[in-house]
């Protein structure tokens, strides 16, 4: 027995040494390499989005290890797949976190995966920054380990009921929504300011995502002879809305929101000769060299290797570089909370300029503003 105990202590030490020796060489790699996770919906109907997230981010990253990294470790980007969808949000953050051991994530894009997934990044004290979720439940759930680059949908909102209000002097509104938490809730957020206007809101409905024949819908709206039909939700659905829209002769602008900031929503359409009197709400424009002189060189680089960094690509590429100046700050420290009290004390110098946050993990500051496309299938700021 005796033997067989002393055999037993050896076995547990060696096992201790083992183990250690192990932790020892893990440690070595996660110093030389630091894995971020870039999720969004990288395939599906919305794909240009997850396209947008994946090259700002990979381009930042990019600079930032020719630059010589952070303190000597190298990014290393980890691409999460969620497809818009909440239940495979929900997997993706778990895959980043148990398989991929990344450091903090960049995304998600549709607020109804962000939400779902930003708790399973808050449960293991993993930074999450959100380039382009909106809904207010985001940050308003008291997460501290959440945050956003973007603005809010009752701050885009405002803009959009005061537009419709003032500028288009609107009698008569129809609000549409894809039934889904970011569309619903600009939907909602903007009736909201319409209703403070006193605008007559002459009927509020939903539409189901993934769904293209909305030719009832839109006889029910033409016998309403709206001014202007608001839209909440993205291009897959925006684009043959006003297309039918315009089939059935409704004149109505078509106003929407940042769902619809996307070359593809203008091939959703069939074609830019549909775009007559379209408007949607979108932050200053990122790739305006007057708006945004500190992005106006990485533009240009974006457009020497042939692509165009519309919607939310330098939102990502500003996100990676608020990550890297909480690291760079700490030291050592990965701890979610940590990195994210940093930058809500601190801020960052960015490539859309320097940028604060408030408690919540929200920009201090909006810049939400209109926008019209044009029969040339581009957008311009109003």
């Amino acid at each position: 027995m005796k033997i067989f105990k002393l055999f037993l202590g050896m076995l547990i030490a060696g096992l201790l040494v083992s183990c250690s020796q192990q932790d020892s060489s893990s440690g070595g790699e996660e110093l030389s390499e630091i894995k971020i996770g870039v999720a969004g919906p990288h395939t599906g109907a919305y794909a240009t989005f997850g396209e947008q997230l994946w090259k700002g981010a990979t381009q930042a990253i990019e600079d930032i290890n020719a630059a010589g990294g952070i303190n000597g470790a190298k990014l290393v980007a980890v691409k999460g797949d969620d497809a818009c969808e909440p239940k495979q949000a929900v997997n993706v953050a778990n895959r980043l976190i148990e398989q991929d051991e990344v450091t903090a994530v960049i995304g998600h894009f549709c607020s109804s995966s962000t939400i779902p997934a930003s708790e399973i990044y808050y449960d293991a004290d993993v930074l999450m920054i959100t380039p382009a979720s909106t809904n207010p439940t985001v940050t308003d759930r008291g997460l501290d380990t959440v945050m956003r680059v973007c603005g809010r949908d009752d701050q885009q909102g405002i803009v959009a009921g005061n537009y419709i209000a003032n500028d288009l002097a609107a009698q008569r509104v129809v609000v549409i929504h894809d039934k889904d938490t970011y569309g619903q809730g600009l939907a909602d957020a903007t009736l909201a300011q319409l209703n403070a206007r006193g605008t007559n809101v002459v009927l509020y409905e939903g539409l189901t995502r993934g769904e293209k024949d909305f030719n009832a819908l839109v006889t029910k709206i033409r016998s309403l002879s709206p001014d202007v039909v608001y839209f909440g939700g993205l291009h897959s659905e925006a684009g043959p809305l006003l297309r039918q829209l315009r089939d059935q002769g409704v004149d109505a602008w078509f106003v929407s929101g940042d769902g619809i900031v996307s070359e593809d929503f203008v091939k959703a359409t069939g074609g830019p000769e549909f775009l007559t009197k379209t408007l949607m709400t979108f932050g200053a424009d990122p790739r305006n060299e007057e708006s945004n002189p500190a992005g106006a060189k990485l533009v240009e680089r974006f457009r020497d290797s042939g692509f165009e960094p519309e919607g939310y690509t330098l939102y990502a590429y500003m996100a990676i570089q608020v990550l890297v100046a909480a690291l760079e700050a700490n030291e050592g420290e990965t701890s979610g909370s940590v990195l994210t009290d940093w930058v809500k004390a601190n801020g960052a110098d960015t490539v859309m300029g320097r940028k604060d946050f408030d408690d919540k993990g929200d920009l201090t500051v909006s810049d939400y503003v209109m926008y019209r496309w044009t029969t040339d299938g581009d957008y311009n700021q109003l």
